[in-house]
């Protein structure tokens, strides 16, 4: 079974601190799926095939892209959830995340890769647990990450030989510590009954501004290396996007807080007072920083943070797969659950949105791109439909 089912307090703090240990690289993977073929000739701005290019971190990246939805069942296919399964009890996580499995976990469902017709080549520069730093060209103090240059220096390369229409970005998370928010969060709901949402807000506040001035450097980076590959700033289009949230509010939780069914069953171990505050406050808090980046920087601004509403980890408007209900993205969680033990896949996958939130992220992302000029936009989901019913509003 998922989580701590069954397992003793001390082990349960074992696998939580286990959790912790694996740095839980929630919030920010991205990858490269289609990258240059060997060989392509530099093409002047304009020519060439064009491309939309994804850049940042692992919601972006396309981590936990291997599991349509979530199911107790550990063995074989998980009842249809792992897309990895080959036979038996052998998986091979590569059918997913190709060669960046157990690194960058680039999926073959991320979100550039689901946009649908928005170029000719879709390219996945993104990375899971990539910080703004990995993103800044080598020049201006940017580091190289899981043996891969900065992305902005990859992105010269793109930029090269491919007339670049599109590039998404997603990145802070990992520069705010998401990873370690979701740790505390969890380690205050099994170990020592408390509620985290006081000092880790003060910690968000106490980053926030730094964080958001190295994302403004990142918008800044990729704007100079377009430029010195000749693209004009009108020639192609920046989309800066914000976070969902991979939990729902306390009282859209299908388990209740008053025993362990939330750890053992659901995968979402936080408090009614955490959720909303994660879900009510901090979401919307990041998304509006995010929102006057973009604006200063002029660029478009993607909010997501409804677009998984309802479509949560635990949330009562959707079900776990069973036998009895299959995997779907109509009816399945959109989001990975917490698996500290690893009984399925890497912790790191936990708390991203999964194969069918990324479907309804490239949705997103060809709406937003569809749409005439550079305003800024939100995406929400249709109750009971699948990616198709994804929709726009006005920024909040």
């Amino acid at each position: 079974m998922i989580g701590f089912r069954y397992a003793s307090k001390d082990r349960t703090r074992r696998r939580l601190r286990r959790l912790a240990g694996a740095g839980l690289a929630l919030p920010l993977a991205a990858g490269a799926l289609a990258v240059a073929p060997a060989g392509t000739a530099a093409a002047a701005p304009g020519t060439g095939p064009t491309a939309v290019v994804s850049m940042g971190d692992s919601y972006i990246s396309g981590e936990a892209g291997r599991w349509k939805g979530n199911s107790l069942t550990n063995s074989g296919s998980r009842t249809g959830t792992d897309r990895a399964w080959v036979s038996g009890s052998v998986y091979d996580p590569s059918k997913v995340y190709g060669a960046t499995a157990g690194g960058c976990h680039r999926s073959d469902s991320a979100e550039v890769n689901s946009a649908g017709a928005i170029a000719d080549v879709a390219v996945n520069l993104a990375c899971s647990g990539a910080t703004a730093e990995n993103v800044f060209r080598s020049v201006s103090g940017g580091v190289p990450f899981k043996g891969e240059a900065p992305q902005a220096d990859q992105l010269a390369a793109v930029a090269a030989s491919h007339n670049v229409k599109v590039i998404a970005l997603s990145i802070g998370g990992n520069d705010l510590g998401f990873a370690d928010i979701i740790k505390d969060c969890a380690l205050d709901f099994v170990i020592w009954n408390s509620y985290c949402y006081d000092d880790q807000q003060y910690g968000v506040d106490q980053k926030i501004d730094g964080v958001m001035a190295n994302v403004a450097k990142s918008v800044d980076e990729i704007r100079a290396v377009m430029r010195a590959a000749g693209y004009g700033d009108s020639a192609y289009r920046i989309v800066l996007q914000s976070y969902p949230s991979p939990i729902p509010r306390g009282a859209e939780n299908r388990y209740t807080q008053s025993d362990w069914s939330r750890l053992n069953t659901g995968g979402c171990p936080f408090w009614n007072r955490d959720s909303d505050w994660a879900r009510d406050s901090l979401v919307p808090q990041i998304a509006n920083r995010l929102k006057a980046v973009a604006a200063a920087k002029g660029v478009q601004f993607l909010d997501l943070r409804d677009m998984m509403q309802g479509r949560e980890v635990c949330a009562k408007a959707s079900k776990q797969v069973t036998s009895t209900a299959p995997a779907s993205a109509k009816t399945s969680e959109w989001a990975r659950w917490i698996d500290s033990s690893e009984t399925q896949g890497l912790v790191q996958e936990s708390m991203h949105p999964n194969h069918f939130g990324q479907l309804a992220l490239g949705r997103c992302l060809a709406l937003a791109v569809a749409q005439s000029g550079t305003s800024g936009v939100g995406c929400k989901n249709t109750a009971g439909a699948d990616q198709t019913g994804m929709y726009l509003t006005p920024v909040p």
